[in-house]
C-alpha cells in the first residue's frame, strides 16, 4: 500500500484537537470554499476503482484538508486568555538532557490498581513526569512491554490486544483507560456460572519490557520579543529566525547546519518547544500549532495530484513517490512552526533541541508490581525507595492561594444559567478550585441565604417581587447552584436577587526543619508519616523541599486506618527525593463570605 503519510501524520491529532468549535461569520467564505473542496475531493475518491490507491489518496488528501481546516480554525478563534504552567521548567532542573532521560527511566515503577473484578487486574506504569498533549515527553521515546510474571512463576507474554478466543490468562493494554494510555490489564479466564475469586488467581509479581529514549546533545534557550522579528540569531550550528510575532501567534523558522545524528534513526523529532508569556509574566496555554511550511504543503499537494491521475496502484509509481518524498525531506534544512496561544503575547521562550549529536539510551526493565491502596489496613509503613529527584513546578502557584482574600474569592466567581428544562431551570455560581478550597474541607455550615425572584417592568428593568411556595426553588451552597421550577411560578421571572455563601479558610503557614520534626511527624527516607490525631488531614497540608529550595513532587499518599471505614491513624506521603524542609499549612478558621448577586434571567423558549 502506498504510504505517504508519515510526514503529515502529526497533522491529524493537532488538527482534530482544534475542530471542536465553529468559526466566525467573517470567515464563512473560507469555510464554504473548504466544504466545497471537501465535497469535490470525496467525489473524486468515488471514481478511483483500485481500493489500495483509493486508501492512499484518501489518507494524504484527508490530512491536507485537516491541515487547512486547522488553519482556518486557529486564525478565527477568539483570543481568550488562559494561563498554564511553565511546561519546560523540568529541562532547567537537570544539568544535561541525558540527566533528564536517566531520571525519566529510573523513576519508572509499576502499581497494581485496586480491582473490584474477579477476572481483571490493572497495572499502572508510573513515570516521574506526567505530560499531556501537546506537552509530551520532549525527546523521542518508546516503551515496549514483553511479559508479566505471576506468583506461580508462570510468564504471560504481552499481546497488543485482548483476544476473545484465548482461553488462558492474558496481558494486554487497558482498552478503557484514556487518562493512562500506558496501563495494562491482566485478564483471567471468565467461566460462565463459576465464581472465581481474584485472590485465588495467580497474582502479577513483576513486569518485563524495554524503554528507549533519544536525548539531544544540547538544548538551547532563546528569549524573543517583537524587536527580534526578522533578526536571525545564531548559536553554533543553530540559526533561529522569528519570522512574525502577532497578537496571539508566532511564526518561527529554525535551521540546523548539521545533519541529524544517526542515533535518531528514522525519527524526525520536533526540535522547537515554544512558550509565550503575556504582559503579566504568566505563561499562556497553547491553542494549537501548524508545523508544515508552505513549501511542504505545496509538495504534498503536487504528490496528491500525481496520485489522482493514476488508474491503479503500481510498485514503480509507489517507489517514485517515496523517492521524491525522501529527496524533498532531505533538502529541508529548516524546520517551521506557527504556534498559537490563548492570550496576547508579550514575549516568547523558545527551547531548541539540537539532535545533530544525540545519545540513545535503552534499558531492559524488570519491575516489581507494587500495591499502594489509597486506604490501607496495614499497621506498618511500606517503603517506596526512589532513586531519582523530581520537582513540582506547579506547587508555588497552587500555594499562593493560601493567602486568598474575600475580594479575590468574590472576583473569581462566574455565573452561568440554563432554562432548557422548565422544571429544573438553574443558575451556577462557579469559581476555580484553589488551594484555599482544598483546605475548606467538607465542614460548610451556612445560615439561610435570602433569594427573591422579580418580574420585569415596562422598561424591562426589575419590577415586583414574585410570591412563591418554598418548593419552587432550592439554593445549594456546597454546589453553588440555584435550581428553580418554572411550573410553580405564577408568571415568568425576569430577575433574581439574593446572596450565596462562599467559604474562605484562614491558613497558617510554617516552615519546619526536617531534622527537628515535632511529635506526630516522622521522616523515613522519602516518606513523611503524619499522625492523624496530631495533624488531621481535614485541616493540615504538608509540602516538602530538598536542599535546592525547590518543592519535591509527591509520588502518592496512603491513609492507614484501624478498620475499613474507621478513622485514620496515620497518613504517609511519598516524595521523589529527600525532604530537608517541610512547609505546613493549617486551617485555623473558616469564614462565610456572602456573595450578593442580581441576575437577569434568560427567557424560557416558548414551546
Amino acid at each position: 500500500m502506498m504510504d505517504v503519510r508519515s510526514p503529515l501524520a502529526s497533522i491529524g491529532l493537532c488538527a482534530a484537537l482544534l475542530l471542536a468549535g465553529g468559526c466566525s461569520p467573517s470567515d464563512e467564505q473560507k469555510q464554504t470554499t473548504l466544504e466545497e473542496k471537501t465535497a469535490k475531493f470525496e467525489q473524486s475518491l468515488d471514481s478511483i476503482q483500485d481500493p489500495k490507491l483509493r486508501d492512499a489518496v484518501a489518507d494524504l488528501g484527508g490530512s491536507l484538508l485537516l491541515l487547512e481546516r486547522a488553519r482556518v480554525k486557529l486564525a478565527t478563534k477568539p483570543i481568550e486568555t488562559e494561563y498554564g504552567d511553565d511546561t519546560l521548567a523540568l529541562l532547567k532542573h537537570y544539568p544535561t538532557p541525558q540527566a533528564l532521560v536517566d531520571t525519566y527511566i529510573n523513576g519508572l515503577f509499576v502499581l497494581r490498581k485496586t480491582s473490584h473484578s474477579d477476572y481483571l487486574t490493572d497495572l499502572q506504569p508510573v513515570f516521574p513526569f506526567n505530560f499531556n498533549v501537546p506537552d509530551q515527553f520532549p525527546f523521542p521515546h518508546g516503551l515496549e512491554w514483553q511479559s508479566v510474571t505471576l506468583s506461580n512463576n508462570k510468564v504471560i507474554p504481552f499481546q497488543p490486544e485482548w483476544s476473545e478466543t484465548d482461553p488462558g490468562i492474558q496481558l494486554s493494554p487497558s482498552s478503557s483507560n484514556l487518562t493512562n494510555p500506558d496501563d495494562l490489564t491482566v485478564t483471567y479466564p471468565f467461566i460462565e456460572g463459576i465464581e472465581t475469586e481474584n485472590k485465588s488467581q495467580p497474582q502479577p509479581v513483576s513486569l518485563k519490557g524495554t524503554v528507549e529514549v533519544v536525548a539531544p546533545g544540547k538544548v538551547l534557550t532563546f528569549d524573543l520579543s517583537k524587536k527580534d522579528v526578522g533578526h536571525k540569531r545564531t548559536e553554533g550550528n543553530i540559526t533561529l529566525n522569528l519570522v512574525l510575532l502577532e497578537k496571539n501567534y508566532a511564526e518561527i523558522e529554525l535551521t540546523n547546519s548539521q545533519p541529524l545524528a544517526s542515533e535518531v534513526g528514522d525519527e524526525s523529532p520536533n526540535p522547537l518547544l515554544v512558550q509565550a508569556r503575556d504582559s503579566t509574566g504568566q505563561f499562556l496555554t497553547r491553542s494549537g500549532s501548524i508545523n508544515e511550511s508552505n513549501a511542504q504543503v505545496t509538495f504534498y499537494e503536487k504528490q496528491l495530484a500525481e496520485m489522482q491521475k493514476q488508474k491503479a496502484r503500481s510498485e514503480a509509481f509507489e517507489k517514485q513517490l517515496t523517492d521524491e518524498q525522501k529527496a524533498f525531506e532531505r533538502k529541508q534544512s529548516s524546520h517551521y512552526a506557527k504556534v498559537y496561544f490563548n492570550g496576547v503575547i508579550d514575549n516568547l521562550q523558545v527551547n531548541v533541541l539540537d539532535f545533530s549529536t544525540a545519545t540513545r539510551t535503552r534499558k531492559d526493565l524488570d519491575l516489581p508490581v507494587l500495591r499502594f491502596d489509597k486506604n490501607s489496613l496495614q499497621k506498618t509503613v511500606q517503603a517506596l525507595p526512589m532513586p531519582v529527584t523530581v520537582y513540582d513546578d506547579s506547587a508555588a502557584n497552587w500555594l499562593k492561594d493560601a493567602s486568598m482574600t474575600e475580594d479575590q474569592l468574590k472576583n473569581s466567581v462566574t455565573i452561568s444559567q440554563s432554562v432548557e428544562d422548565a422544571s429544573a431551570a438553574h443558575i451556577v455560581f462557579d469559581h476555580p478550585f484553589t488551594f484555599n478550597d482544598d483546605l475548606v474541607g467538607s465542614e460548610r455550615n451556612s445560615s439561610e441565604s435570602p433569594v427573591t425572584f422579580f418580574t420585569a417592568d415596562e422598561k424591562g428593568e426589575r419590577g415586583e417581587p414574585i410570591e412563591l411556595p418554598t418548593e419552587a426553588f432550592e439554593l445549594n451552597p456546597a454546589r453553588g447552584t440555584l435550581t428553580y421550577d418554572l411550573n410553580l411560578f405564577p408568571e415568568n421571572p425576569a430577575f433574581v436577587v439574593g446572596s450565596i455563601p462562599l467559604f474562605l479558610a484562614t491558613i497558617d503557614k510554617n516552615e519546619i526543619d526536617a531534622s527537628k520534626l515535632p511529635k506526630g511527624l516522622e521522616l523515613k527516607d522519602n516518606a513523611l508519616i503524619v499522625d492523624q490525631k496530631a495533624f488531621p488531614a481535614d485541616s493540615w497540608r504538608f509540602y516538602a523541599k530538598d536542599a535546592s529550595g525547590n518543592y519535591l513532587k509527591e509520588i502518592l499518599g496512603v491513609s492507614h486506618r484501624a478498620e475499613e471505614y474507621g478513622t485514620a491513624m496515620f497518613d504517609v506521603h511519598y516524595f521523589y527525593g529527600q525532604p530537608t524542609t517541610l512547609e505546613s499549612y493549617q486551617r485555623t478558621d473558616l469564614s462565610t463570605v456572602q456573595y450578593g448577586f442580581e441576575v437577569k434571567l434568560d427567557k424560557p423558549e416558548s414551546k
